[in-house]
């Protein structure tokens, strides 16, 4: 894993928990969930060929 995927994992952080509390404070509830929703999933496709290769090599490493 990249020390930029890192950074960029925590970008999203920042920018989606900023635009969330302001969407709150306008009272858009709704909206405010779908962005964090977003950002969750964003996230989670950047990291899941990570996971994938991590169950592989514990795979190949126990089919010794």
């Amino acid at each position: 894993m990249s020390v930029s995927l890192i950074f960029k994992i925590a970008a999203v952080g920042i920018l989606v928990s900023v635009l969330s509390q302001v969407l709150k404070h306008s009272g858009r509830e709704e909206q405010a969930f779908l962005t964090s929703l977003a950002g969750l999933l964003l996230v989670l496709f950047w990291i899941v060929p990570y996971i994938y290769d991590l169950f592989e090599s514990i795979k190949r490493l126990f089919a010794l």
